[in-house]
């Protein structure tokens, strides 16, 4: 049972020990009937994070993780906490160049993988990349260990490495940075967030409490652990409520569902595209979902109509909804879990008590309740910044510390935040922001590309998904007919696949409106059109 006024711990570390000492023979993780108690989770992070201190992590070095979701994800993620490291987890969807660019910004001393993912070699992915000498560890968190790495699990240790992991444990603060987390801009150049120990802990344990997150609670984790969502919302609030963490490795309804039923699987978050493509799945009926209590959805704007079948069809009691950012530690605002049903339907609930919502207009002047206009936000679980990039963090925040969400929302008379638009540019694809400048930069690579330009359009599974529209070079290999098939064959091989378009267009030149930008409102009416 969870003693509310007991006091938080410090740091994320600090919060694994606690729930260690409380929940000592509860399941901690639980993967396809394999059970680790959080006495054995502890001992275990103990054990891989001596590892790391012997093999010479220094306190404050970031540590790159990227691999999917796993009980050895989890293990890792803390070892790298309890070892003093900053955490800087790489999307799986990511390729070779994508990742070893995270690893060079990060300046990571340290890269973790799994090779027993058959979905991806990170291992051969990063065997031709150079500029990588700062990783001066490469370790295999699961699967064969190639020439040249060695297994997490297997790092020698000994006492003294053992009692250096307790004096850095003993000395971190709730201000020591946590996390690297990083997000691409509207300018496509990957930032780095600097996130920290305390806010993460206070944020998720208020985020746990308003959708009623429970000790004993069996917690299906669906998004990915590289993403706030999974690594905060799920890993950590769990860890907090006493709550077991079921990891989701593949985005697959029918195996989920079957896990659902198998696992008696009580608390089933996930982004919009979940519910939406269980919805609309041909053998929903036999799909049992009777232990589902309490969901909450997010990463977009959720349709109201979803809502409401996940309540009426899906028989979920208790729906939430709610929004953040990466710089926000993931949470900005959450529902309550027996918040009205028109609530959860038009709202993403109230900002977190600490956290100061401002809403402004386009000159940056505040207006009145009700209407909409940028979201700024200020409070405790803001990033510090983005690493190494003091030009992107002043562009981020107003001159009284606010920071500048680009989304588009309104504050109503109860308090409660509501998303009317989202980033200009930013598209969501499936749950994952794509930035059409990113994407843009990758095109105009391709020799016959001369001008490009790329946005979201609707998609009935994944929410939205991109279209790009190329100016080609005369004469060149591309045309009309045949840019779908070679761009995106081209594109698959140079960046993750929710970044890749899905359809293409041609055109002889590119509309510009009056400062020679491409006018990408004319090009989604010719779209529509």
């Amino acid at each position: 049972m969870i003693i509310e006024d007991a006091p938080l711990p410090p740091t994320i570390g600090h919060a694994l020990r606690h729930a260690a000492a409380r929940f000592a023979d509860q399941p901690a993780v639980v993967d396809h009937g394999a059970v680790t108690t959080f006495a054995q989770l502890d001992a275990d992070v103990d054990r891989l994070a001596a590892g790391l201190v012997a093999a010479g992590l220094q306190p404050g070095e970031r540590v790159a993780l990227w691999a999917p979701n796993s009980p050895a994800w989890i293990a890792a993620s803390f070892a790298v906490y309890r070892a003093g490291g900053v955490l800087v987890p790489i999307s799986t969807r990511y390729v070779g160049h994508e990742a070893a660019d995270i690893l060079r910004r990060s300046r990571a001393a340290a890269v973790l993988v799994a090779t027993d993912f058959a979905a991806s070699d990170p291992v051969g992915m990063l065997a031709g990349e150079a500029g990588l000498d700062d990783v001066r560890m490469r370790l295999v968190i699961s699967g064969p260990v190639p020439d040249g790495w060695r297994a997490l699990d297997g790092l020698p240790s000994d006492a003294g490495a053992a009692r250096e992991v307790q004096r850095r444990q003993t000395a971190a603060r709730p201000a020591d940075l946590s996390d690297l987390i990083f997000t691409s801009g509207t300018t496509g150049r990957p930032k780095g967030a600097m996130l920290q120990h305390g806010p993460s802990v206070r944020t998720y344990h208020e985020w746990s409490a308003r959708v009623g997150l429970r000790a004993g609670d069996r917690y299906l984790v669906v998004y990915p652990f590289f993403h706030t969502a999974g690594l905060k919302s799920g890993i950590l609030a769990c860890v907090l409520r006493g709550a077991s963490i079921h990891p989701q490795a593949v985005f697959d309804v029918p195996a989920m569902m079957r896990r659902v039923a198998a696992e008696r699987i009580t608390m089933l978050p996930g982004p919009p595209t979940v519910f939406q493509t269980l919805l609309d799945h041909p053998d929903r009926g036999s799909f049992d979902l009777s232990s589902v209590r309490s969901s909450i959805t997010g990463a977009a704007v959720v349709p109201v109509e979803v809502i409401r079948r996940m309540r009426d069809e899906l028989g979920i009691p208790e729906v939430a909804t709610g929004y953040g950012l990466t710089e926000t530690t993931g949470t900005v605002s959450v529902c309550r879990c027996d918040d009205p049903a028109d609530v959860v339907a038009t709202t993403v609930g109230r900002p977190l008590p600490w956290l100061e919502v401002r809403v402004v207009d386009d000159d940056g002047r505040q207006v009145r309740a009700g209407q909409a206009g940028e979201l700024l936000v200020r409070g405790e679980n803001v990033m510090v910044g983005y690493f190494d990039d003091p030009d992107e963090t002043a562009a981020a925040f107003t001159a009284d510390g606010f920071l500048r969400t680009g989304d588009i929302g309104l504050l109503d008379a109860d308090g409660r935040v509501h998303i009317t638009d989202r980033k200009k540019d930013m598209f969501i694809v499936g749950g994952f922001n794509a930035y059409p400048a990113e994407i843009e930069s990758r095109l105009l690579e391709h020799p016959d590309v001369v001008q490009a330009a790329v946005f979201g359009v609707p998609d009935a599974r994944l929410g939205e998904v991109g279209h790009a529209v190329v100016q080609v070079r005369p004469g060149g290999g591309l045309t009309a007919d045949n840019v779908s098939e070679v761009l995106g064959a081209w594109c698959r091989e140079r960046m993750a696949n929710f970044k890749v378009p899905r359809s293409f267009g041609v055109v002889e030149s590119m509309p510009l409106n009056a400062t020679g930008k491409v006018a990408k409102a004319e090009l989604r009416t010719r779209q529509a059109g």
